[in-house]
């Protein structure tokens, strides 16, 4: 039908408020317009005046799926502008801790928020009904993760045992240990879970992104590296603003990042995949060829496989980590507050996560930039959904208006970390 209308009133299984509205006029997309009307939080101001060592805790209230992501920004730019680094059982326990997010946050995404879109169902309240098993494996893969996430950071929502230099208070070997089983199972659960989704069926759609994400010369990445794309970027974590930039968008109350010069990008799973898959586990490495992936994936619908992946990755990380921990003598290492910039950006299970702290000689922070994954995602979204629709605008009316969802999920974007409601609205004349 060359005239229709489409409309969604709730997109569930995302974290925010926003609305989708697409114009279909002539048999073409005329506009897509992805609209966060989620009113602004205004984090950034809240950090002016405060102390450089509350940075790490008033960030990790930014969101409750990924706040350790936003805790590891914050530290390691307050340690960038100070001139400290951290190395050895302190740095391994950061990666743990990263570890029990990325577990946590894929497990949800994969199994609570994508895989109904794969399925069929509604939701993974309906799925659980066919699918219990699933559902169950699911729920004791995050708690796991979560638990992990606990015994690292303090609590499981918001971790308050991370500071800039270290941590509060760091584990006995024994208490790591304690875990070391459940990570066998959640292991063994997330290898499943790859051989799972990778039956899913998944449209033709491979695009040709521009990836951008960290690249460690020795480690796939989490907290450190320098950013790089398949398009020839490559620069230090201090170079972000010199190469990326925010742009207000009048439907839009979240900022939209273009790469200077080039425009959209892509960050987050597939990102990280295509650019790191040398330094994969041998495991991972299989898993992915047996699920049918190459050593880079361009098409967003395949997200969840690479997610699956990655919760592989973390939870093999994992268990390394504690086989080789032993307990430091201190948590922390001292830090003495300087005036400077410091500059810090880590991979949040949805991408890049940048931070930037101009701090005054007493450590007071005078100026903070923070851009999430999901506002530098935002115009490569529009554009997915432009070019699937142009593909797929024959479908019909429910198909179309279900994959269109599904496009939006497959980057698991997160709007806030409360009220999950988004609208979509697509015109035909």
């Amino acid at each position: 039908m060359k005239n229709k209308m489409i409309k969604v009133d709730y997109l569930a299984r995302v974290e925010g408020e926003g609305a989708l509205f697409v114009k279909i006029k002539n048999n073409e997309v005329a506009d897509v317009k992805l609209r966060i009307f989620e009113p602004p939080r205004f984090f950034e101001a809240f950090l002016r005046g405060r102390k450089y060592s509350e940075a790490p805790d008033i960030t990790a209230r930014i969101c409750g799926i990924c706040p350790v992501a936003y805790q590891m920004s914050s530290v390691h730019a307050m340690e960038n502008a100070f001139g400290v680094k951290i190395n050895g059982q302190l740095r391994n326990l950061r990666r743990l801790l990263y570890c029990g997010e990325w577990i946590e946050s894929h497990a949800l995404h994969i199994y609570m928020l994508h895989a109904p879109d794969f399925l069929g169902y509604e939701d993974a309240i309906q799925m659980a009904r066919d699918h219990p098993e699933a559902v169950k494996k699911a729920l004791e893969l995050k708690k796991i993760g979560n638990e992990l996430v606990t015994l690292i950071g303090g609590r499981e929502i918001h971790p308050i045992n991370v500071r800039v230099g270290g941590f509060y208070r760091t584990p006995a070997k024994s208490e790591l240990g304690a875990i070391n089983e459940r990570l066998k199972w959640a292991l063994e659960a997330a290898c499943d879970t790859v051989k799972l989704v990778a039956t899913f069926p998944f449209p033709e759609f491979e695009q040709d992104y521009e990836f951008v994400a960290l690249r460690h010369s020795d480690e796939y990445p989490f907290n450190e590296g320098r950013l790089v794309s398949n398009k020839g970027l490559n620069i230090g974590i201090n170079e972000y603003e010199r190469n990326f930039a925010e742009e207000h968008v009048e439907h839009s109350n979240s900022l939209h990042s273009v790469r200077i010069g080039h425009g959209n990008y892509f960050t987050g799973p597939l990102a990280r995949y295509s650019l790191n898959f040398d330094m994969l586990t041998p495991l991972c490495q299989q898993l992915s060829k047996e699920a049918g992936l190459g050593t880079t994936c361009h098409n967003p619908f395949k997200s969840i496989v690479v997610r699956a992946i990655e919760t592989v990755y973390a939870c093999q990380e994992a268990l390394r980590i504690i086989g080789q921990y032993e307990a430091p003598e201190q948590p922390f290492v001292p830090v003495e507050a300087k005036a400077g910039t410091g500059y810090g950006c880590t991979e949040a299970p949805r991408g890049i996560l940048y931070h930037r702290y101009r701090v005054d000689d007493q450590g007071v922070i005078k100026d903070a930039k923070i851009v999430p994954p999901t506002s530098q995602n935002q115009k490569t979204i529009e554009q997915d959904l432009r070019r699937y629709v142009t593909m797929y605008m024959d479908q019909p009316k429910d198909k179309l208006t279900w994959q269109c969802e599904q496009a939006i999920r497959n980057y698991d974007p997160c709007i806030s970390c409360a009220t999950h409601f988004m609208k979509l609205e697509i015109e035909r004349e």
